[in-house]
Parts: structure tokens; sequence; C-alpha cells
């Protein structure tokens, strides 16, 4: 049986593998925050979100979402405009440049991870995901 140690230690050999660890590149190398990517990522997959939407699906602080969505903003990625609902509420989403941006993150993730899955054992790739999903409820669950 495995103990809180041995988890912490599988964690921290993962996390620095898939260079987690490093919050000014993504995990497959390119030059992004991780946060950014993350954001990107989620504006590409559903479009337009309000902030407080991008809030919860990256469990961030209110705060840090904003100046993420300022980031972006910055960098020419995305903009802020009206809700179509709601004559108070503002969305984010993607410009063309974020468009772009978002597939080459795309690209070069599903790269990596074809990458990775390709080391896998094929016999163990489900046993692989079903551990990453008991470990992320359990994580939510906390």
């Amino acid at each position: 049986m495995a103990d809180e140690r041995e988890l912490q230690d599988a964690v921290v050999r993962f996390v620095r593998a898939f260079g987690l660890h490093q919050p000014d590149q993504t995990p497959c190398g390119l030059p992004v925050p991780v946060s950014e990517a993350h954001a990107l990522g989620e504006l590409s997959r559903d479009g337009a979100l309000r902030q407080s939407e991008l809030t919860q699906r990256l469990r961030l602080e209110k705060s840090t979402t904003s100046r993420l969505v300022t980031q972006l903003i910055n960098r020419g990625w995305a903009e802020r405009v009206p809700a179509p609902d709601d004559g108070r509420g503002v969305l984010v989403q993607l410009t063309a440049a974020g468009v772009r941006a978002a597939e080459q993150l795309a690209e070069a993730r599903a790269a990596r991870f074809s990458s990775i899955l390709d080391r896998v054992p094929e016999g163990e790739r489900d046993g692989v995901l079903h551990a990453l999903e008991i470990l992320t409820e359990a994580m939510d669950e906390h």
C-alpha cells in the first residue's frame, strides 16, 4: 500500500518530469506561461466566457484571473466584449491572434501527449488514465 509520502514523492517526480514546475513555459516547451495556455485552451474550446466562468474552470482566485485576462489582452490574444444577454456583463473572447496562439499550443500539446503515450505500454494505458481520474476526483473532493 502506498502511503502519503510515496504519493507525495510520485507526484513531485511527475510534476518535474512533465515540466509543470516551470511556470513561464508550457510542458510542451513553448514560451507561454502555463496559466495563459490553460486560459487560451478554455476560450478556444468553448468560445467567449464570462471572467467568473474562466475563474471557476481554471480554479484560480478572481484577482488572479483578472490579471491573467489583462495579460492575454496585452499580448493581443483576447478582448473583453459586452455579453449579449446582459447589458452590464462582459465576456472574454480570443482575437484572431489568440486563436492562432491557441492552435499552436494545441498542436504542441497533442504532439507531446502522443509522444508520452507511445512510451506507455498499450496494456497499461487505461490504468494510467483511470489513476489520473481517481487522483483528480480525490483532489476535487479535498
